[in-house]
């Protein structure tokens, strides 16, 4: 064979030379794997099951060496490429059909400095490797709240989760990054080495570049905290919410409480009679002292007549763990979101409707409670600009097979409608689908800037295949 086909960053086939491609394997410590491999199907299958993509040739990277010389193929070649670290993102552009993978998913390395309290991470790192190595020493930084979420794609949107409050976003953390370029060069990021692409990478998602290092400042945290869930039927919803709303205007920045509606999976801690019906499900946690966090929840607590309350002193790397079980890989995804600036009573209202009509058993409607030190950072000092908003909603859409797709999809867009009124515009980049052109609003006024650096870093557009910054 004389050459491979694959597809070109112009849409149709290119006619790739083989030895090109045996040159691109000669230079990787890792593999190149061919589709009709015995871990091609494996290696291309990633958290959303919804996505069935099938590149020409993966490139499995064992270090950055590896990242430069796949980077340099696509170039050359003019291939179309797309990027993989935990393989977590909703819209799935980790695969492309026809192209090259790059494949980040075994540098999951993790080191971490106690004395200087700084993380180094590799980009196919998951928050479960970050957390084991990191909370050793009883130190953790702002991540997601799943434990198989990859940190490389989590940072690069910007990043929130059970810590953002007290100590801002994944991006408000990041303190250097190595990130290989579209020409195939290694690059130092920090507000000293190229601060541009450092102002980029955080929020901009892929569109600048390949990251192979993080380096993450670090917080004493743990390793034991105080955390759970209070557990409410529907039913109660108007009420329960109600109080919720006003008890969160007065949390500390220790202490955030998410809000959760959908069917009671069968839990243990659940009465049996309550498995497969709505309810409204308070997440807690609080990064503080045990004894001011049992105070300061207090009042949320002892409200209305829970199902279940579970809130207690738990190991931090536990509590990033609960919800594993209903995020595991190989379900059907499809989620919308919006951003608010407040949680009115008519957007409680439009939930609680929705939340009494959910179009499958795994589908849930989750309510993120940002502010705190995430918006005492100004808007323009990275990419990522929503530094003013309270709520976040993610319509997380989940269900199991393929008959289930239109429904489920059109619920999901149905109630995405329904609260666009309610909400600021703007919207959280890695909670976009795979279908929806929103990109401008995920950057407000920053996206002309990232235009510019996009053309700058990527006039090719090579990094492509993400929620792509126009140039």
């Amino acid at each position: 064979m004389n050459s491979i086909e694959m597809a070109s960053l112009n849409g149709g086939p290119s006619a790739v030379p083989a030895e090109a491609v045996d040159g691109l394997n000669a230079n990787l410590r890792g593999r190149l794997i061919h589709p009709g491999d015995a871990d091609y199907d494996q290696t291309r299958t990633i958290w959303n099951a919804m996505i069935d993509r099938r590149p020409a040739l993966i490139a499995r990277c064992a270090g950055t060496a590896d990242v430069m010389a796949a980077v340099r193929f696509a170039r050359d070649h003019n291939v179309l490429a797309s990027v993989r670290g935990a393989g977590h993102n909703i819209a799935g552009t980790a695969l492309c059909d026809g192209g090259l993978l790059i494949d980040l998913s075994g540098m999951r390395a993790v080191q971490v400095d106690p004395r200087a309290r700084v993380a180094r991470v590799g980009p196919g790192a998951t928050l479960g490797d970050f957390d084991h190595e990191a909370q050793a020493f009883g130190l953790a930084t702002p991540l997601g709240i799943n434990s198989t979420t990859g940190v490389a794609g989590l940072t690069l949107g910007g990043g929130f989760g059970w810590l953002s409050r007290k100590y801002g976003l994944a991006i408000d953390n990041l303190r250097a990054a190595d990130v290989v370029t579209a020409d195939g060069q290694l690059r130092r990021a920090s507000p000293d080495d190229d601060g541009e692409l450092f102002w980029a990478i955080r929020g901009g998602g892929g569109n600048f570049g390949v990251v192979t290092s993080f380096d993450f400042d670090l917080h004493p945290v743990g390793p034991e905290i105080l955390a759970g869930l209070v557990v409410h039927p529907l039913a109660a919803g108007r009420e329960v919410l109600a109080h919720y709303r006003e008890c969160a205007r007065d949390f500390s920045d220790d202490l955030a409480v998410w809000f959760v509606l959908r069917k009671a999976p069968p839990l243990p801690f659940l009465p049996a009679e309550a498995y497969g019906k709505e309810m409204v499900i308070l997440a807690a946690c609080y990064a503080g002292e045990v004894s001011k966090g049992e105070a300061e929840l207090k009042r949320v607590r002892s409200f209305g007549k829970p199902v279940a309350d579970v809130i207690g002193p738990r190991p931090y790397t536990e509590w990033q763990t609960t919800f594993d079980e209903l995020l595991a890989p190989g379900a059907r995804n499809y989620w919308k979101s919006h951003n608010f600036a407040e949680l009115s009573e008519k957007l409680v209202a439009v939930l609680l409707e929705y939340a009494g009509n959910l179009p499958s058993d795994q589908t849930q409607l989750v309510m993120d409670r940002l502010g705190g030190a995430i918006n005492r950072v100004p808007r323009e000092a990275t990419a990522y600009p929503h530094r003013d908003v309270e709520f976040v909603l993610n319509v997380h859409t989940r269900w199991e097979t393929p008959a289930e797709d239109e429904r489920c999809v059109a619920w999901a867009r149905e109630l995405f409608e329904a609260t666009a009124p309610l909400a600021t515009g703007g919207v959280y980049v890695n909670f976009i689908p795979g279908d929806e052109a929103r990109v401008p609003n995920a950057y407000g006024a920053n996206y002309e800037r990232l235009k510019a650096l996009k053309t700058k870093y990527d006039p090719q557009n090579l990094f492509r295949v993400n929620q792509n910054i126009g140039r």
